[in-house]
């Protein structure tokens, strides 16, 4: 009998059963991993849609589930600076360190915008390897989701053509969403757009928007009322048709200016859950056309 129970117990635990356990730094990252993983997957998500990913608190849980992890996924490029290397280091997982297949940027597999000539921080919150905000393109996750499938496959080898058949599926109805989604946007084509902060430089490249105007006089820098005011001067020669902010962002700036000139503020979820009704990553973009195109009304 005790034979006979051990040998359950051996086979309940065998690596076939065991998920793949993923820490996404963003939820854009962890809603795409849940695409292609499905079942074979356990995502933890670090940040939520209200956060600004940019200043996270390195805290004791997050470290606690980046030591459980065989594959950590964050979008790379400085975004997450201040706080990824401490969750690194003070985690222990050599699985998950710089270099490591279990350690996935998908900033390296995008042709990166606005990429400094050089590197002045006191120019505020400037990203050497270029602004890090790539997820408001979905053509992106198209791009990143191929890289992703394939670590997951190395990862997990017992179900690597399951990782792909899932990609596969994934990729032709996203192909198929981004064309509806473009061909609903057609009116968004030359649309002039003031933008709070600078994080929509790929969503403006996507839909054609053309940003004639920023709110932060620096990256990352709350604007004054008086510069706002100088900001609202130029807009008068150059008038945007509304303003941009992300979910996560005060409303405050971009509610003054909005007022002031006579358009309309919208808030975009930026990424998963930034809404009700971006729930997934298709609602995400669902979402942020609709209310891009509720503005122009």
């Amino acid at each position: 009998m005790r034979m006979f129970f051990l040998l359950i117990t051996a086979l309940l635990t065998l690596p076939a059963n065991a998920a793949l356990n993923v820490f996404a730094c963003e939820p854009e990252w962890g809603a795409l991993a849940k695409e292609l993983g499905g079942n074979d997957v356990t995502v933890y998500t670090a940040t939520t849609a209200m956060q600004d990913p940019h200043h996270i608190q390195a805290r004791p849980s997050l470290i606690a589930k980046m030591r459980q992890a065989d594959l950590v996924v964050c979008t790379g490029a400085e975004l997450e600076i201040g706080w990824l290397p401490v969750l690194l280091t003070e985690s222990g997982n050599s699985k998950v360190q710089p270099g490591q297949t279990g350690n996935f940027e998908a900033a390296r597999y995008v042709s990166m915008m606005e990429v400094p000539a050089r590197l002045d921080r006191s120019e505020g919150d400037v990203h050497a390897a270029g602004n890090p905000h790539i997820q408001t393109d979905p053509r992106v996750i198209a791009r990143v989701a191929g890289p992703m499938a394939k670590v997951m496959a190395q990862l997990d080898s017992a179900r690597a053509s399951d990782y792909t058949k899932r990609e596969q599926v994934f990729q032709t109805r996203w192909a198929q969403s981004i064309k509806s989604w473009e061909a609903k946007a057609v009116p968004l084509k030359g649309v002039p757009v003031a933008v709070q902060h600078d994080a929509f430089p790929y969503l403006e490249n996507w839909l054609g928007l053309k940003r004639v105007a920023v709110l932060e006089p620096k990256p990352g820098v709350e604007p004054s009322v008086s510069y706002l005011a100088t900001v609202l001067e130029k807009l008068k020669s150059n008038p945007a048709k509304m303003v941009i902010r992300a979910a996560y962002q005060p409303d405050r700036s971009s509610v003054w200016l909005a007022e002031r000139a006579g358009v309309r503020a919208v808030a975009l979820p930026f990424t998963v859950g930034g809404d009700a009704e971006a729930g997934d990553l298709y609602g995400l973009y669902d979402d942020t056309v609709n209310r891009l195109l509720a503005a122009l009304k």
